[in-house]
């Protein structure tokens, strides 16, 4: 079983100018990451965008759906932003793609050294491995069905919806 990763930016890939004190994109790190975790499955990662989830648009949206349904693993893993992982997941699920989709993503960069990603990341990959057909976000070691998924901004965690 061969899994994709779609990269699509978000806080996952962000590092931190100390120059300037700000957070911008250079390149993905889930290469790096995948390595690091020792990861044995076989994986293709493609990058599709390098953006702050915040500046998604729909057309963002129409790109990512466009991959999922025209690549030919039936096992994805999308990062993306927390900001608005909930509506690119809405999007997705709404699509009725006949695939196991997983977002995931991070609340701190992956380049800080204390980052959920590494951890995000492998749980998002066995949940799309496990999980049957359908859309789900991943964090903190839990799944969550499209439909029924939030982001507590009070307490920075995805919960039930």
């Amino acid at each position: 079983m061969k899994l994709k990763i779609l990269v699509t930016g978000g806080t996952f890939d962000k590092e931190y100018d100390e120059l300037t004190g700000t957070l911008f994109f250079k390149q993905t790190h889930v290469p790096e990451m995948l390595r690091l975790a020792r990861c044995t499955i076989p994986v293709t990662i493609e990058t599709l965008m390098m953006i702050d989830s915040l500046e998604m648009t729909d057309r963002h949206r129409e790109q990512i759906l466009s991959h999922c349904q025209s690549c030919p693993e039936r096992h994805i893993v999308i990062t993306h932003g927390t900001d608005t992982m909930e509506q690119t997941a809405r999007f997705l699920g709404q699509a009725l793609v006949p695939k196991t989709i997983v977002l995931t993503g991070a609340m701190i960069p992956y380049k800080f050294g204390s980052s959920d990603g590494l951890f995000n990341l492998g749980s998002a990959m066995a949940f799309a491995e496990t999980l049957p057909e359908g859309v789900y976000v991943a964090m903190n070691g839990r799944y969550f069905h499209w439909q029924h998924v939030t982001k507590n901004r009070q307490t920075g965690v995805f919960e039930e919806a």
